[in-house]
């Protein structure tokens, strides 16, 4: 996915930029980036690429090189950015999230007939960040050309752009994505996770609402473009990307996670399907919250009978290869055998994607001696891949666990059956269960539903995004 964090201040705020560019360093593995203005009409900018080496390690030795009272920065698991744009509406850098699904669409519109060229990256796609740009330059201000890109593009589009005046900040139209603005004495900053801000002294000050657009400066900030009412908020925030200590529309990471888990087994219990298991545990790492509030409704004991070992590969999705990858996820698994031989385990996980990993943890907790295992996901089955974010983004639908076993089941006739597939409830959705219990080796198969998730992060359940469940918009 990505994030990114920028500050404004009447001092000297390079530090504060780079502590809170790699605060978000969870939320993307491929480029890191920042960009600071000097004072003097000049903007330093850097980018690295953070695959094998994290943010930290790699900006480190350019801090001596940066100097300035304003600049943004940005993690990224896509573009090489933020960019410098030099344009009618004068010279400014700009860092994007989000997606474009129509990028050739808005190329042939917009700029085919004007000779304009954009950079193609090593994919041989265009940078949507460079595209985002062209498409705001298009107008006569900044708010109206961030207004305009927002309305044509398909997908999402959440914005910070850096001036020598101020810093502008676009959340995506339909709010997909936080956007929240700190302050303290001296200055402001503007950042997706409000704790990155307040561990830097930062207090919270606002939250943007869907496709707001806001001005910041040193002394404050005031809103170009007001928020709009329509809000899709993505679910897997709370789920899955956010980091525990934030919060999105009022409501924390962790204890909305520690509520899911409660749910899901308070309505095991209700239906008299809660296994008689030694331990609840989860999967390291954004499992384990989910996990502790399984236990604590079920009163089953909560322990750690495998833990990751991450010092050496923070991250097992970095390597190219996937044979690579999956050989790092194992390297990482770490058993405490005394909490896995001859005992009945069940683990609980904050989604189940692709099953790629699934079954080698399986299997590796056999092989450690454990008799039984249950699996539990945190979220329904994941239907379909984001057509808005980096989370669950596929090349095809088949690659998606749910998926391909409805196609394996029922062929064809079954992709007309999703939603009762997706219900552990109903026929399709246990005959779903078990074919996946079958394939992986686990003992029993839960996942959260639709109901219990949207219960468990406790906002208007019309403001929050589900479409990789339920497909609808």
């Amino acid at each position: 996915m990505g994030g990114f964090f920028g500050a404004i201040s009447q001092r000297d705020c390079v530090l504060d930029i780079f502590f809170g560019v790699d605060y978000h360093s969870h939320l993307g593995t491929r480029r890191g980036g920042m960009v600071v203005y000097g004072g003097d009409g000049t903007f330093q900018r850097q980018i690295h690429n953070i695959e094998n080496t994290p943010f930290r390690t790699k900006f480190e030795r350019d801090l001596k090189e940066f100097h300035g009272r304003s600049g943004i920065g940005c993690i990224s698991d896509t573009d090489p950015q933020p960019l410098l744009v030099r344009s009618h509406l004068g010279l400014y850098a700009i860092t994007t999230v989000g997606i474009i699904n129509n990028a050739e669409e808005l190329v042939e519109k917009y700029f085919d007939d004007h000779g304009h060229q954009f950079m193609a990256m090593s994919s041989g796609k265009i940078n949507s960040t460079e595209l985002t740009a062209a498409l705001i330059n298009q107008k006569d201000s900044l708010a109206e050309g961030i207004r305009y890109a927002q309305e044509v593009i398909n997908g999402s589009a959440t914005i910070l752009v850096l001036t020598p005046e101020c810093i502008v900040a676009a959340r995506d139209k339909l709010g997909r994505l936080p956007v929240l603005i700190g302050k303290d004495k001296e200055g402001c900053c503007v950042s997706f996770e409000s704790f990155a801000y307040h561990k830097l002294g930062y207090t919270d000050a606002y939250e943007l609402g869907p496709g707001e657009i806001v001005e910041i400066t040193a002394e404050g900030f005031r809103t170009l473009v007001p928020a709009g009412e329509k809000m899709r908020i993505c679910a897997f925030l709370w789920t899955y990307y956010g980091y525990p200590n934030s919060n999105y529309e009022g409501v924390n990471v962790e204890v909305m996670r520690y509520r899911n888990g409660e749910i899901m087994a308070r309505d095991e219990i209700t239906r008299g399907m809660l296994p008689k298991v030694d331990y609840v545990a989860g999967v390291p790492d954004s499992g384990l919250p989910h996990a502790i509030g399984y236990a604590n409704r079920s009163g089953k004991a909560f322990a750690r009978p495998f833990v990751k070992y991450t010092p050496t590969w923070p991250r097992s999705f970095m390597p190219d290869s996937q044979e690579v990858r999956n050989q790092v996820a194992k390297m990482k698994q770490i058993p405490v055998p005394e909490l896995i031989e001859g005992k009945k385990l069940l683990f609980v996980d904050d989604s189940i994607v692709r099953g790629t990993q699934l079954r080698e943890t399986v299997e590796f907790l056999y092989s450690c001696g454990a008799e039984e295992v249950h699996m539990r996901s945190a979220c329904p089955p994941i239907m379909y891949g984001c057509k808005y974010l980096n989370f669950s983004r596929s090349n095809s639908d088949m690659e998606l666990l749910a998926r391909r076993v409805v196609q394996e089941l029922e062929g064809d006739e079954g992709q007309e059956h999703l939603d009762e597939y997706a219900d552990g409830t109903t026929e399709r959705g246990k005959c779903l269960l078990h074919t996946i219990c079958e394939k992986f080796g686990f003992t029993s198969l839960g996942y959260q539903s639709l109901d219990g998730i949207l219960e468990a992060i406790g906002i208007d359940r019309d403001k929050i995004c589900t479409y990789c469940w339920t497909g609808k918009e």
